[in-house]
């Protein structure tokens, strides 16, 4: 790769504005570039990142899952320690601000990042071969103690030491398991928990600005239309949807779902797909204490119910402080196929795209049957107290999946002005606070590569599975095959009182 003559002077572009994008913007501003631009076609500046008030991007969300546990890929597991130290030291620093000092959507009481565990349970009645690889790597590591085995009499023991007073009985089987007979296994992760995900942006943006990081935001002005090319093919910037022009001497393209369709050549590694939610709103406090008190994070973790991907691919979360309980859809990973128009040679392909309000094609709100199905049987099993509310609201949350569910954080071939910075795969955000570290590295030393600008270069594979993008537009996956859930899929057939 030809070196570039970037200084901490020179400009550099960042399109996206979710995790990929504000952590490589937070840490470049942080290494002492001064002249760092982020673009994103959505008002987050106005929004705040709340899904509520239009934010629609994966980045943008109630919560995202904070785990330690990645089986063999130890490279994860240890990032993802890294960044624990930074996610205690933002909810210090927002605890101790003054309302005045706060963006838009946060508040001194605010805790971004929430250490309720994370509650890994099998429904086969044995641990998986990804939980076992998981506690060799954490003692590996010298960090077994903060994995709890569920009936492993040596964890139990330490387990009621570790624990408040009746915590660990209500946080390791938060479904009542032993009292119907069942078997109860899985892993306590204690170290894991979730980050308020619309809050955390709202927060590193925050940071970027305060560091001298511009933010070019909406539809019109925040908006990429192509990429500027010099005679060589270079990428030296981009032209937004206004007709504004900006140079840059690296571009990093950190989309999410929108990538493919702003630079389809890397469709071949990266593709879009959607992940189904289903929210229940607890009636009010005064009606409900005790389903208030039994989902709090205090008394409720995160849960894998079989694992996200595998199994019912149902997870979940806490309620949150307006008394929403999440519950996530996985088992099926949805790709939307349309027509896109390469902004650089003009010729079109058929890649997956976001199906969100911010994109051309009409918007659809709704989740799939097979999803609520899969959502409606775990409640059924294991909360039927929600069964009398029933499902409440939905969202689609569209990805950037890659081929091997790995990042990919690299220079584009034989274009040294475009690094892309995308496939988070659905589990990137944990890493906000760390990420972007990464990224400086491989910017600045792109041929000097540690264990990450390794794990995530520019990569193909030729034969075997490729996470699903082998299928193509012809598989199941694909939107257009699905049906639609109605709201009445949402209610449940027999309803016990509350």
């Amino acid at each position: 790769m030809a070196e570039t003559s970037l200084t901490k002077d020179s400009p550099i572009s960042i399109v996206g504005a979710g995790v990929f994008g504000l952590s490589s913007a937070l840490h470049l501003s942080q290494a002492g570039y001064k002249n760092i631009t982020v673009f994103d076609k959505q008002p987050y500046a106005d929004n705040a990142y709340s899904t509520a008030d239009g934010a629609d991007a994966a980045s943008a969300d109630f919560n995202k899952v904070m785990r330690m546990s990645y089986g063999e890929e130890i490279e994860y597991q240890r990032l993802a320690f890294d960044g624990i130290k930074t996610w205690n030291e933002w909810n210090k620093q927002i605890r101790s601000s003054n309302p005045e000092d706060l963006p838009k959507g946060l508040k001194p009481s605010d805790l971004i990042w929430n250490n309720c565990g994370f509650l890994r349970m099998s429904i086969d009645g044995q641990l998986s071969a990804i939980e076992r690889a998981t506690l060799a790597n954490m003692t590996r590591e010298g960090l077994r103690h903060t994995q709890f085995v569920l009936g492993d009499p040596e964890d139990e023991k330490r387990a009621r030491s570790h624990f408040r007073e009746g915590e660990w009985e209500k946080k390791s089987d938060p479904f009542g398991r032993k009292k119907q007979g069942k078997k109860l296994v899985g892993v306590f992760d204690s170290t894991a928990g979730f980050v308020e995900a619309s809050k955390a942006c709202t927060w590193v943006m925050h940071l970027c600005q305060k560091n001298g990081v511009r933010f070019v935001l909406g539809e019109r002005d925040g908006q990429v239309a192509s990429f500027i090319k010099n005679s060589t093919g270079r990428t030296v910037g981009i032209r937004t949807a206004s007709g504004a022009e900006y140079q840059s001497e690296i571009l990093i393209l950190a989309a999410g779902g929108w990538t493919p369709s702003l630079f389809p050549p890397v469709s071949s590694l990266l593709e879009t797909t959607a992940g189904s939610v289903a929210y229940i709103q607890l009636p009010p406090k005064d009606q409900a204490p005790d389903l208030w008190d039994k989902f709090s994070p205090e008394n409720f973790p995160v849960f894998a119910y079989g694992g996200w991907s595998k199994g019912h691919g149902i997870g979940g979360f806490p309620r949150t402080d307006d008394g929403i309980v999440k519950i996530g859809y996985r088992g099926t990973k949805y790709s939307n196929y349309e027509d896109v128009q390469d902004p650089i040679t003009g010729k079109k392909h058929r890649i997956s795209v976001p199906k969100t309000r911010y994109w051309p094609q009409p918007y659809d709100p709704a989740i799939t049957k097979q999803a609520v199905d899969a959502i409606k049987e775990v409640v059924k099993e294991a909360m039927p107290e929600l069964t009398a509310i029933g499902i409440t609201g939905c969202r689609n949350c569209w990805y950037i999946d890659s081929l091997d569910n790995g990042f990919l954080v690299d220079y584009v071939p034989n274009d040294d002005g475009m690094l892309v910075c995308s496939g988070g795969s659905g589990h990137g955000f944990k890493f906000l606070p760390v990420l972007g570290r990464e990224v400086v590295k491989i910017i600045e030393e792109p041929e000097e590569k540690n264990a990450y600008g390794k794990l995530w270069q520019w990569r193909t594979k030729e034969n075997g599975p490729k996470n699903g993008l082998e299928q193509g537009e012809t598989g199941p996956r694909n939107w257009k095959k699905q049906v639609m859930a109605t709201k009445e899929d949402w209610q449940f057939r027999e309803n016990p009182t509350l």
